[in-house]
């Protein structure tokens, strides 16, 4: 060999040892920041379960809800204005931890995203603190007048004597319970904010319908707490005698404690209904339009203006009647649009009758429609839920006043199902050609879908599980109204109407929400405009107003949030063509990260997008 050939054969090996060795050091570097990234993230992770379990540790009905029973199985949760304040503390306090003690950099992808989410929450919790008072403790929607007795029926259960113990414990508490309420009620008054008049009426007669019955008066009847924790402890297995005992201390703790608590809170309503006046919109509020703006911020989780937001509304109403209009003309139905919008209202064929049979028939239909469903997820989804649902009929104490329909959500283990609630006052108001929509959107694929996936995401904090984004969750509720459509469901027009009433519905609430918060709409025209633009009963458009005008800008989540899906599930399709998408993987990004902001929600799909290009682009490349 000469030794020109042997200086460069040197040479050459040289450069494969060097090579190699900055490859080793490369592959080495990678695994020590890979390390490193879990590291941190894993520290960050025991953060979020810490502050997590505090949050649950102080608040007894979170874990009732959470099906978690501890000492504090028979207490209630602190909700005095002291609590507020020492819960800014608290959110100040984490905030600081996440801006001085984490090093975003050092984080793996999840973690990133739940550095970002739990952030951005605390940061919104700290600005929004100036509007704390800025809403109704007790109205026609909410309010512990309903829903603490609907917490002890649906959510204590009793399997054992310590827990009807503690039921009774809790009976024992509502008096204190209520205190901290009527004194969170005075405060909003002092800053400006009381009632409109019309919610006094029907949220005193939510609280006399509770205090009515055994042990209350000298009825046949029993009151409601009563007979629910009566046929509770029916079922335990112990002495008549000791059941005896426990029905005894109960009616004790209802006269002693329960009917106190609603005595003083109706002295309370019944005195603020006297200055009530019939101004509706969050405009009467001192900084209302601030206010009102930064609740639709909150809301949609985008910057949309209320003007924008109005105007959405108008041209989505416009969209969806000239559909309805397609579907008259399938129907060969002569006549406007209002027309057959009074036949859809008035024709009986439309409509269960308006009593037990005719209401068990509704149920019956829906558990149908979502049993029906479930046979035809593969078609749709990659990830289902392990969690059951059920359906049941609003309890009667409270569905005067109560929603149109309702989703609860069951506890993580799956011993208690989710519950989807259909609310049969007023059979008027729950056509037959509305179920299907309303089935999908309560049930499934909806809220239970979406919310018992969240709960059962393994690998991420329980914040992002149990978290919620309206938009988010309610988009996502009004895109499964419409998602069935795509695999030959609402093939009868009747039910396709149904299903475009629905969206007509949350379109018209775009509209309306702005009209009266923003454009200073009274009741009256909120109510006209329903009643005008969709088939939907009057007591609907009634119902619906009100909501508005307690929770401003809670309605404006589900259309902005389905148009967003939609948006983003057509960019999808159209950047990785027919060949690439598939609609199982991207409902997958949409469930599997639990509920995030429509941005976040955004960057996700983008990603999933980028990532499916690149792969695909690197298996031409290697063919």
């Amino acid at each position: 060999m000469n030794k020109v050939k042997f200086t460069l054969l040197c040479f050459c090996s040289l450069l494969i040892v060097f090579s190699c060795k900055k490859e080793s050091e490369k592959a080495t570097t990678l695994v020590s920041n890979e390390q490193k990234n879990e590291e941190h993230s894993k520290k960050l992770n025991d953060w979020f379960e810490a502050q997590f379990q505090e949050e649950v540790a102080n608040s007894p009905m979170t874990q009732t809800y959470l099906g978690v029973k501890t000492e504090d199985y028979g207490k209630w949760d602190d909700v005095s204005s002291k609590k507020g304040v020492e819960d800014l503390e608290k959110a100040k306090r984490r905030l600081r931890y996440l801006n001085d003690s984490v090093e975003v950099s050092n984080l793996n992808r999840d973690a990133k995203l739940s550095y970002k989410l739990m952030k951005e929450d605390l940061e919104n919790t700290i600005e929004d603190f100036q509007y704390r008072f800025y809403d109704y403790p007790v109205n026609q929607m909410h309010g512990m007048q309903a829903e603490i007795p609907a917490f002890l029926i649906n959510m204590h259960n009793i399997e054992n004597k310590s827990d009807a113990e503690a039921y009774i414990s809790r009976l024992n508490g509502m008096d204190e319970l209520f205190v901290q309420q009527i004194e969170n009620i005075k405060i909003r008054e002092k800053n400006g904010i009381i009632p409109p008049k019309f919610v006094f009426a029907k949220v005193l007669t939510d609280c006399r319908n509770l205090i009515s019955g055994k042990p209350f008066d000298a009825s046949n009847k029993e009151s409601t707490l009563l007979l629910d924790f009566k046929g509770k402890v029916a079922k335990l297995e112990v002495a008549d005698e000791e059941k005896t005992i426990l029905l005894s201390k109960a009616e004790k703790a209802l006269l002693d404690h329960v009917k106190p608590a609603y005595d003083q809170l109706i002295t309370l309503l019944e005195d603020q209904q006297q200055r009530a006046t019939v101004d509706d919109g969050a405009w009467k509020f001192p900084k209302g339009n601030a206010f009102y703006n930064n609740a639709l911020k909150r809301t949609t989780t985008t910057n949309m203006t209320a003007e924008e937001i109005h105007q959405l509304g108008l041209d989505e109403v416009a969209r969806i009647h000239k559909e309805m209009k397609d579907i008259m003309t399938e129907l060969k139905y002569k006549g406007t649009l209002l027309d057959f919008f009074k036949f859809m209202k008035e024709d009986e064929q439309f409509y269960y009758s308006n009593d037990e049979e005719g209401k068990a028939a509704y149920l019956k239909r829906a558990v149908g429609l979502i049993d029906n469903m479930k046979s035809r997820m593969d078609e749709l989804f990659i990830t289902k839920p392990k969690a059951d649902i059920v359906v049941k009929a609003v309890e009667a104490f409270r569905e005067k006043s109560a929603g149109k329909a309702f989703y609860q959500r069951g506890t993580p283990d799956g011993t208690r199902p989710g519950t989807y609630y259909a609310n049969l006052y007023d059979m008027e108001a729950m056509p037959k050609y509305q179920m299907e929509a309303l089935a999908y959107h309560e049930g499934i694929p909806g809220h239970h879908m979406q919310i018992s996936i969240a709960q059962e995401l393994e690998g991420i904090p329980k914040f992002r599980k149990f978290g919620g984004y309206q938009a988010y969750v309610e988009g996502w509720g009004l895109y499964n109204e419409f998602l069935p459509k795509e695999i030959g469901l609402y093939n009868n027009p009747y039910s396709d109407f149904g299903r475009l009433a629905m969206e007509l519905w949350r379109a018209c609430r775009l509209v309306v929400d702005t009209g009266i918060h923003q454009k200073k709409w009274t009741r009256e025209e909120g109510i006209k405009y329903y009643t005008d633009n969709t088939p939907n009963a009057e007591s609907d458009a009634v119902k619906m107003v009100e909501r508005h005008i307690v929770m401003p800008g809670q309605a404006t989540a589900y259309k902005i949030g389905m148009n967003k899906i939609l948006e983003l599930r057509e960019t999808a399709r159209l950047k990785l063509g027919n060949e690439l998408f598939d609609i199982r993987e991207f409902h997958d990004v949409i469930l599997t990260n639990g509920a995030v902001p429509l941005t976040v929600l955004e960057e996700l799909v983008n990603e999933w997008v980028a990532s499916k290009s690149n792969n695909s682009s690197q298996i031409k490349e290697d063919s």
